[in-house]
């Protein structure tokens, strides 16, 4: 009988959802045990049913409030929004007029954030009430531009090109080694031209738009004073935002960790910064930056909204995560804009990543730069390689919904963000370990080879530097520094970015330094040049490990289209190698030499106890004006005026060897 009344009571998944109470707290069984043994039954069960009764009145007329305080709501949420959105605007606006009281000069970045922010708010809300109306009205002016625009458009090519040919000559004619950089441009883009799968079938308005595009920022980001304040400035906050990375990575690891071990330095923000893009992917930010960009671009250059979408993604994301934005759409899509999703990715390099080359000591403003401008450049490059042949499902289609992501809340999308990194981190280590390891096999394999016939010193990094030199020329890196451009050039391609980065920042902390540029025969460092071309050309994700990546990322998301991947995979791989070193031209093109302040204010103010690049260059100059004859030391030019330039120049001596110091 007890077994009998303990499987009447279990409870089951359909008594929870009807809301029956646990029997382990139902006073029944005590009350029937109750009568049995004689006891009084102190109610019956009506009396019950009308106590539960008068209890569940009670409990109704109590919440009363809270229901019609809840309806309330409901029936005027829009004007609750409205008088929320109204205070906070309110407090914003407030905060915002005492910051720029206080001090107009710190609250600049402040300032511009607002304005860019209401500028967008301002647009939507007229895009809203007033575009359609805006259209109609200009309708008559829409239509006579288009009839005129058949010999419009040749007008304005031919005013483009006229224009860019007198910019050419006055700007290379300052600087006559920006023409080598020019060379190497078209020379590029005629190679791939004689790569194209369909030559007769080449979009010439998604090429010529893509590479006009690509320079137009160029010319903004390295040439005008705002582009390049705007990017500087923006450099340095991503800085100073990663340096955040220390708080997490000293509690965990212990400050002596992360300050000697590079994988527990330079890894951990790769985890920071990850599970920021997940928050901001969890806010829709992500989302709406990527489809404006995607629009400026599938505007001006013709191309449809599902490759435009992932090349303009892969800004900010990897070469996986980019194609996840298009993931319903892939199934669908044509060869042409396969190749054009995989040039993306191979084109760019992920913001996480990133974060990790700017700890390095690289130039945060232009790996910023390079990123942003090998959109265009990747999706013009691959419309040349592989033009469109077929028809595509998603041509003319004004654009393609974007999903957020799954989390419920802003801190499982932290989580997620952080926990996904965990396999990345993973992966960028045990490569590197691999990698490295490889590499030292190898060299001293070629070592041994080189041995057996008189060669010294054949490694991987010197046969990379004869083979990629020219390459390098071209892209517009002096003959002397070309060797090691080549090398790190070739190791990014054979081995990948990451590693090609560590040889870089080695080279550019020596120079800032004031390392001597010559060790005997050993070159020491490169030149400013020189490290801004090879920046731009080592970002990028175009390297054979990644054809792996790449290929078991997109096979996943579409297992019925592997073959179509494969075919495509390789000129893509090719297209992202040409797209990196066109950027990297561009920045030799644009390259503004940094100019050496006054000298002799310099050794007036400087101590001598430590060497930089700034004495390391005032010394050479100071070498270069003196002479020395007959034991007799002189100098030229303004150093002539100068009481102190013997002891400048013997301060000097005492750091580099020169023809003057045997004086």
């Amino acid at each position: 009988r007890e077994l009998l009344e303990m499987e009447g009571n279990q409870i089951t998944l359909d008594s929870l959802e009807k809301g029956t109470d646990n029997p382990a707290f139902s006073f029944d069984g005590e009350e029937r045990h109750y009568e049995e043994c004689g006891g009084p039954h102190s109610e019956s069960q009506e009396e019950r049913r009308k106590g539960k009764g008068r209890f569940s009145s009670f409990s109704r007329k109590a919440l009363q409030p809270a229901s019609k305080a809840k309806h309330f709501c409901k029936a005027h949420a829009k004007v609750l929004r409205r008088i929320v959105l109204g205070l906070l605007g309110i407090a914003y606006l407030c905060y915002f007029i005492a910051a720029c009281y206080l001090n107009f000069q710190r609250a600049l970045a402040l300032v511009v954030i607002t304005a860019v922010v209401v500028f967008f708010i301002c647009w939507n809300i007229f895009q809203k009430h007033c575009g359609a109306k805006v259209l109609l009205l200009l309708r008559p002016v829409g239509n006579c531009f288009q009839k005129c625009w058949p010999w419009l458009k040749w007008l304005l090519w031919v005013a483009l090109l006229a224009g860019l040919i007198v910019w050419l000559v006055l700007d290379t004619g300052r600087n006559p080694e920006q023409l080598i950089s020019l060379g190497g441009f078209c020379f590029l883009v005629l190679f791939l031209f004689a790569f194209s799968k369909h030559h007769g079938a080449v979009s010439w308005r998604a090429v010529f738009w893509g590479l006009g595009l690509e320079f137009l920022f160029g010319l903004f980001i390295i040439r005008t004073t705002p582009g390049t304040q705007a990017f500087q400035w923006l450099g340095d906050q991503v800085q100073y935002f990663l340096s955040y990375t220390t708080a997490g990575s000293s509690f965990v690891f212990g400050n002596t960790l992360i300050e000697e071990v590079f994988a527990f330095q330079t890894l951990p923000i790769i985890v920071f910064f990850s599970c920021v893009m997940s928050i901001l992917y969890y806010l829709g930010v992500m989302q709406w930056l990527i489809l404006k960009i995607s629009w400026l671009l599938q505007v001006s250059m013709g191309t449809t909204p599902t490759e435009t979408l992932s090349v303009a993604g892969n800004i900010f994301v990897g070469q996986t995560e980019a194609p996840l934005l298009i993931r319903p759409y892939l199934a669908d899509m044509t060869l042409s804009e396969i190749h054009a999703v995989m040039t993306g990715g191979f084109s760019t390099i992920a913001g996480s990543v990133m974060g990790a080359y700017i700890s390095f000591g690289i130039d945060a403003a232009s790996l910023i730069a390079a990123s942003v401008m090998a959109a265009p450049c990747a999706l013009a490059m691959a419309k040349l390689v592989y033009p469109e042949v077929e028809e595509s499902k998603f041509k003319g289609k004004a654009s393609i919904s974007l999903a957020k992501g799954e989390e419920r809340n802003i801190l499982e999308a932290a989580s997620n963000g952080a926990a996904t990194s965990v396999g990345l981190v993973a992966n960028i280590a045990a490569n590197l370990i691999a990698f490295l390891a490889v590499l030292e096999f190898i060299n001293a394999a070629l070592r041994w080879f080189g041995d057996m016939v008189d060669i010294e010193g054949l490694t991987f990094q010197v046969i990379c530097s004869y083979v990629l030199m020219p390459v390098a020329f071209l892209m517009g890196a002096d003959w002397a520094d070309s060797p090691i451009v080549a090398e790190l050039l070739g190791i990014k391609i054979f081995l990948n970015e990451f590693v090609a980065y560590q040889q870089l920042a080695t080279y550019k902390k020596n120079r800032l330094m004031g390392l001597e540029e010559w060790d005997g025969n050993q070159k020491q460092w490169i030149s400013e040049r020189a490290e801004s071309i090879t920046t731009f050309a080592l970002c990028g994700f175009a390297n054979l490990s990644s054809i792996g990546i790449t290929l078991g990322g997109l096979a996943s998301m579409v297992p019925q289209r592997k073959g179509d991947l494969a075919s495509v995979v390789l000129r893509a791989l090719l297209t992202g190698i040409c797209v990196s070193m066109l950027n990297a031209c561009l920045a030799g093109l644009l390259h503004v030499p940094t100019q050496v302040g006054d000298c002799t204010v310099f050794f007036s103010n400087t101590n001598f106890n430590s060497t930089s690049y700034s004495m390391y260059t005032c010394c050479k100059q100071l070498f270069a004006s003196s002479v020395l004859q007959n034991g007799t030391l002189s100098f030229t030019g303004s150093w002539a005026e100068q009481a102190d330039s013997v002891l400048w120049l013997r301060e000097c001596c005492m750091h580099y060897n020169h023809t003057s110091c045997a004086g």
